[in-house]
């Protein structure tokens, strides 16, 4: 398969003949869904919390007699009917990730990368490397690009010149090679990688 190359520096592309592995899957959406529920579920930190009945500091003592006052019939002032009092049922921590095998995981991600290059939004990194932090001239190349945001796995290490100038960039998200994801792959609109980050998710997808 071949897919285009475009460069940090000019406005030169190319080509490249790359492995069709990583390719050759056709993409399942049922599988995409189920990965991104994975990755949603799991970054969800669960620490809703309100307080219930019992966590209430008021006073036991009944509120008024039982009968006699046309009111209803209460014996606490901590229960949700009164204000500042405990929610019955309300959220407390807990944790929200979902069971994923992991050789669908890695089918996943497989499909992400098919998908990308299916519909002509992959493209091959030659160099991930800046010679200074500047955002400028990076914003720059990467408007002239046909595409609005990327997601760039930028090898095994992201070239710290490059990391600077990125983080300030609005919809373009720079990873090594092992925070490439199913989730960020589909969000963006063209999919970025390393010459150097191939081989690497080759041997992370055998």
């Amino acid at each position: 398969m071949e897919l285009p190359v475009i460069s940090l520096r000019a406005e030169t592309t190319s080509t490249i003949e790359v492995d069709d592995a990583l390719f050759d899957v056709e993409p399942r959406p049922d599988i995409l869904q189920r990965m991104v529920v994975y990755q949603l579920a799991k970054r969800r930190a669960g620490t809703h919390k309100v307080k219930g009945r019992g966590e209430i500091a008021r006073t036991t003592a009944k509120m008024y007699k039982q009968k006699g006052t046309g009111r209803a019939r209460h014996g606490s002032s901590r229960v949700a009917q009164f204000r500042g009092g405990g929610r019955a049922f309300g959220p407390h921590p807990r944790d929200h990730a979902v069971d994923l095998p992991k050789r669908v995981r890695r089918l996943a991600l497989r499909h992400a990368l098919a998908a990308k290059a299916r519909a002509g939004q992959l493209y091959v990194l030659d160099d991930a490397t800046l010679d200074a932090p500047k955002t400028k001239p990076l914003a720059a190349r990467f408007a002239a690009l046909p595409f609005d945001s990327a997601f760039v796995v930028a090898g095994h290490e992201v070239d710290g010149n490059l990391k600077l100038a990125s983080r300030n960039i609005p919809k373009l998200e720079v990873v090594p090679s092992a925070g490439a994801n199913v989730y960020d792959i589909l969000r963006r609109d063209a999919l970025v990688i390393a010459k150097e980050s191939l081989e690497q998710l080759r041997e992370r997808l055998a």
